[in-house]
């Protein structure tokens, strides 16, 4: 089952909305004869979320709704399957319950229910048809990480072990990366103002509005618009809770590459270094990726990626490890 996640921010949602609405009202129109079991909506939150600057706090922050939905129901293909693992999974809890004897009122009540969910299961929502992504199998999309390029992209054949194609953080973003160089600046400067007003003990909020979040959809649509085009069965991604190595390790290595033989000379390169490159919020691109896959259909998985390499084994290797891993 795919799930992904919409923001009230997001132009998607309000038809998301209008959809769950109808299913709602079918439900309630036909006297609950429909299981709700089958509902698009898994899960939602209303919050309010923290504005950055001065003012008044009502002018300041501002009301989200964010929801998590089974984008495999959104279509009659992928509701047919959820529908059927329900049933199979329901049916066998009855089958299972029924052979006990002297049930007590609590397990009877709940048998009942069993059924009765059995039966709403043979009434779904009526959906538009929409044919299953079907990728090939042998096929598979690495994405790398790292600091000084946020993602880094290989279209593997698991048969032959080789590349196929790669596709670089410039190329992933093509006419758009003039917007990394830009955003990357605003962090430079945003990070010489906090350091001097925390010199003075003035104000020391600056933000960078929505242009990471805006650069990490562009990123994530170019990566599943390839996986798509290349037919990949699965999308690779890093393991976050090994981030903070992988970006250690990149920037050792640039450093001992740029000033071999020099321990400190290199301690101080990589200070440099990580100054002047901002760390990438790689969950919140990681949940991009997941989103968008999740909505035409392509699975994710997360391994573990590799400390060494160059930017295109990094992505080859996940990948390869990956496939590794199932066995």
């Amino acid at each position: 089952m795919s799930r992904t996640a919409c923001g009230c921010g997001s132009t998607r949602l309000s038809p998301l909305v209008q959809a769950i609405s109808r299913r709602q009202q079918t439900k309630k129109a036909s006297r609950n004869q429909h299981s709700a079991s089958l509902f698009t909506l898994c899960s939602g939150r209303m919050a309010w979320q923290e504005g950055r600057g001065e003012g008044e706090p009502w002018n300041l922050h501002r009301l989200v709704v964010s929801c998590a939905i089974d984008t495999d129901s959104w279509a009659q293909e992928g509701t047919e399957q959820i529908r059927q693992k329900k049933a199979s999974e329901c049916a066998e809890i009855i089958a299972c319950n029924k052979v006990k004897k002297n049930l007590s009122k609590d397990q009877e009540a709940f048998l009942k229910r069993r059924e009765t969910m059995l039966a709403l299961l043979d009434n779904p929502f009526p959906r538009p048809s929409r044919p299953l992504y079907q990728g090939q199998p042998s096929i598979l999309a690495g994405v790398s990480y790292g600091l000084d390029k946020p993602a880094t992209l290989a279209i593997i054949d698991i048969q032959t072990g080789k590349a196929i194609t790669y596709r670089s953080i410039r190329q992933l973003l093509g006419e758009n990366y003039k917007l990394l160089n830009r955003y990357r600046l605003q962090q430079q400067r945003n990070a010489h103002q906090r350091h001097k007003n925390q010199q003075k003990g003035a104000f020391n909020r600056f933000g960078e509005s929505n242009s990471g979040k805006h650069l990490d959809r562009l990123i994530a649509h170019e990566i599943v618009a390839i996986a798509q085009k290349y037919q990949v069965s699965s999308l690779i991604l890093p393991d976050l809770s090994d981030i903070r190595e992988i970006v250690q390790g990149e920037v050792q290595a640039r450093a001992e590459q740029e000033i071999p033989g020099s321990i400190e000379l290199q301690r101080q390169y990589a200070l440099q270094y990580r100054a002047s490159v901002h760390r990438w919020r790689h969950a919140q691109l990681s949940q991009c990726i997941g989103s968008q896959a999740a909505q035409v259909g392509i699975s994710i998985e997360v391994v573990k990626q590799p400390f060494t390499g160059t930017p295109q084994e990094k992505p080859k290797n996940l990948a390869i490890a990956a496939y590794q891993s199932r066995k």
